[in-house]
């Protein structure tokens, strides 16, 4: 195991290397010629890459190398590396280490001890968990760094999955990189107390336009930031292999517990990528340690709930105890399955479960659209067990929610995704293993695109009237078997049609915001704000949830990546963020009734379990606050002014606003509305439309505006006569009145063409006349 010990010199390792050079000289030829291919010994231009001559004890001992050990011409051994759990390009290594004399290698013990299998390695490395560089628990003031290239580089960019800006040479670039390219350059983690360090993950830099790795490094301690230590491997300072690529995460193991003690780490890169003159040391990292006393001490959450990442199986198990432990207000079902036969399971709560009730709005939670953006997933199972134990216990806010509120919880949108990253773990599943669905498709990407539908018709149409605003049908083509149409999203559209929703959430992960429609840009343009009709209340509905988060309402908090939302107050309209064509918040709005937004739920895509507690407390009371919504506005029920039965497919208009909504299958109808007054017009094929004035005011509960149509005479005629009944006196009038309206109107027309007729004529006679005299 690698260790980390003091820099003091004992004579018998000196003996000791002596010796072993004296032994190892004379079975040089046999060991340089029997190189193991399975990682026994790297091959020769591996090696090549990774030689350079140790630095003593400290960064600031280093000799002044600034370049690879390629360029010294010296050819040295590596240590046999450890592969992670799971086949993937994730990998758990051990350190190599590189002797000091040229030609003479002497074979390390390896890091993980014979008998210990990978998987337990991998557990025993994340027993501990990270410090918080990338979910930024971890202060940029706690990052040092020996030099760096400018801001946008600077040691406070050094977080694992960090992402760059499109443009090369902002403030928000992708790694830290160092200004010189020597083996004395460190980028220093201050963990606050005394902490046991157990690894390190290491990155390259995220950047379109430059490609930096570091092949190899060293890692020293210390607790007070000026007397350092070196992590050994035996009698040698460990050398521990970092990347190949710039995106996939590498987890180096330090070693056992009492030997990794400190409150400071320092990454010292050995060897990186050269390209010439062009290549420099950049890195994204995260380090894992347990702090002391207590290692395993954890986030103290009020709420005693299920806090852990639950693969497909425990999700299942988890529903089902919460149906079993809450029996007369959940239900669980699934709405389809993925791509490999998983199970698309919702969980609904609902005083009535498995029954629409009349006048009861519908709500939805959706998570886990990208697999690999767990904590939505997480956060709506804690939702799940916490609305079933406060209903129980009488908590008014919540037994109000069950009792007017129809919910439902999906989870996980795309359980394939999820089980890769799952596999992998939190902090090695990278930036987007897990994000696609099993066939490669991105689900955000992968709804019916209306937005183009609607402007397309917009500029070919001259009369407005005959233009829709709402209820756009989706297009034969895309609802095609031969369309590249993933089987979840399928099962997503059938799942909004066959239920009257009214509010929902996305919930994603991988940045601090809420987005709001419109996500697709007019002229396909990158990013371009684009609002709906109903911008004024997209607006309400996003703050509402950012501004009751209590990380995006911290005002001192820094920003994820490359983008600072806090100057739009955690809210941006998403068109103007990036475009999103086919995205499911733009389908839901202009194919269904339903509103919906996108949550941006932390930085780290991919949280440890042990950061779920305070990710649960960061997000309960916006979760709940933002379900509270769907009873702001107006809303109804539609009815037939004769029959009193509920009329479907109402049309709801609110004047100066273009976009309608349609009442359910019963009659009934939610108008999601800011606090304002609206005159409101119903009206439904068959039937003569009203009009009322409806008030909305700053209370929970939404205003009541019923409506009852009265049909048209002439399809109240046809229905009574089909009966075989007698027209009633008031309806006889009222044809009589219309007939004769008619007459008017008909006698109106013949005149006015008869007026126009005989002005025709004059008008020839008159152009006749002209030209006999123009003739004469």
């Amino acid at each position: 195991m690698a260790a980390c010990t003091g820099p003091t010199v004992h004579l018998a390792r000196l003996l000791f290397l002596f010796t072993a050079a004296l032994l190892l000289l004379s079975s040089w030829v046999t060991a340089n010629t029997n190189a193991r291919p399975d990682g026994g010994f790297t091959n020769a231009g591996r090696s090549a890459a990774l030689t350079g001559d140790a630095p003593r004890s400290s960064a600031e001992s280093s000799p002044p190398h600034s370049e690879d050990a390629p360029s010294e011409g010296k050819e040295k051994r590596t240590a046999r590396s450890l592969t992670g759990a799971h086949k993937s390009k994730s990998v758990v290594r051990k350190p190599k280490v590189f002797s000091r004399k040229p030609k003479v290698v002497k074979k390390s013990k390896p890091v993980v001890r014979k008998g210990v299998s990978p998987s337990v390695a991998k557990e025993t490395a994340t027993d501990c968990p990270p410090l918080g560089l990338e979910s930024l628990k971890v202060k940029d003031t706690q990052l040092r760094a020996s030099s760096y290239k400018r801001r946008g580089l600077g040691p406070h960019r050094a977080r694992l999955n960090i992402q760059s800006g499109i443009e090369d040479g902002d403030i928000y670039d992708g790694a830290w990189c160092a200004q010189e390219r020597d083996r004395k350059q460190w980028l220093e983690v201050d963990a606050l107390r005394l902490t046991r360090f157990t690894g390190v993950i290491l990155q390259g830099r995220n950047s379109i336009w430059s490609w930096d790795v570091v092949h190899s490094y060293k890692v020293l301690l210390s607790n007070d930031s000026q007397a350092w230590t070196s992590c050994m491997n035996g009698t040698e300072e460990a050398v521990f292999e970092g990347n190949t690529d710039a995106e996939t995460p590498v987890l180096a193991l330090l070693g056992h517990a009492g030997s990794t003690v400190a409150r400071y780490i320092r990454i010292n890169p050995q060897t990186w990528y050269q390209n010439g003159t062009q290549g420099s040391i950049c890195l994204r990292a995260e380090v894992l340690g347990c702090t002391l006393p207590d290692p395993h001490a954890a986030h103290a959450a009020a709420d005693k709930l299920d806090f852990r990442h639950h693969d497909y199986k425990d999700m299942r198990k988890l529903m089902r105890a919460v149906r079993e432990a809450c029996p007369d207000i959940t239900r669980v079902y699934s709405i389809g399955k993925s791509y490999t036969g998983l199970q698309l399971v919702a969980m609904e709560i609902s005083d009535n479960p498995g029954k629409h009730e009349l006048g009861e709005p519908e709500f939805r939670y959706v998570a886990g659209m990208h697999g690999n953006e767990v904590l939505g997933r997480e956060l709506l199972l804690s939702l799940m067990q916490y609305m079933c134990r406060e209903y129980k216990k009488g908590n008014q806010r919540v037994v109000r929610l069950v009792q007017e509120t129809r919910v439902h919880l999906l989870p996980s949108m795309n359980p394939d995704g999820y089980e890769m990253a799952f596999k992998k773990g939190s902090e090695l599943s990278g930036w987007a293993l897990g994000r696609y669905s099993y066939e490669g498709i991105d689900m955000n990407h992968n709804f019916a695109d209306l937005n183009s539908v609607m402007w397309t018709a917009i500029e070919l149409e001259t009369d407005r009237s005959k233009l829709i605003n709402h209820y756009f049908p989706i297009p034969e083509q895309y609802a095609s078997e031969d369309a590249f149409v993933a089987s979840e999203t399928r099962a997503v559209i059938d799942w909004m049609q066959n239920i009257p929703f009214v509010l929902g959430a996305n919930l994603h992960g991988g940045e601090l915001v809420v987005t709001y429609p419109f996500d697709m840009t007019r002229d396909w343009a990158p990013q371009e704000h684009t609002p709906t009709p109903d911008d004024s209340f997209f607006r309400w509905l996003a703050t509402a949830y950012a501004s009751t988060n209590q990380v995006m309402s911290n005002p001192d908090r820094r920003p994820c990546h490359n983008k600072d939302f806090i100057r739009y107050n955690n809210i941006i309209n998403g068109a103007a963020w990036h475009n999103v064509p086919g995205s499911m918040n733009d389908f839901s709005y202009l194919h269904t009734n339903c509103f919906e937004v996108t949550v941006e739920l932390s930085c780290d895509k991919f949280p440890h379990a042990s950061e779920l507690p305070a990710e649960w407390e960061n997000n309960r009371e916006s979760l709940l606050v933002y379900m509270e919504q769907v009873h702001r506005g107006i809303k109804g029920v539609v009815r037939d002014k004769d029959t009193d039965a509920g009329i479907s497919d109402a049309v709801i208009k609110v004047d100066d606003i273009d976009h309608h909504i349609r009442s359910a299958a019963d009659g009934d109808y939610w108008r999601l509305l800011n606090p304002g007054e609206y005159r409101v017009t119903a009206s439904a094929e068959g039937y003569l439309p009203s009009s009322r004035t409806c008030q909305v005011m700053y209370d929970y509960f939404p205003t009541i505006c019923d409506f009852r149509l009265a049909k048209v005479p002439e399809q109240r005629v046809r229905e009574i006569l089909g009966k075989g009944g007698k027209l009633p006196k008031d309806l006889q009038l009222r044809l009589r009145r219309l007939r004769l309206r008619k007459l008017r109107l008909s006698g109106k027309a013949i005149d006015r063409r008869r007026a126009a007729a005989a002005s025709a004529k004059r008008a020839k006679t008159m152009s006749a006349r002209f030209s006999r005299t123009f003739v004469d």
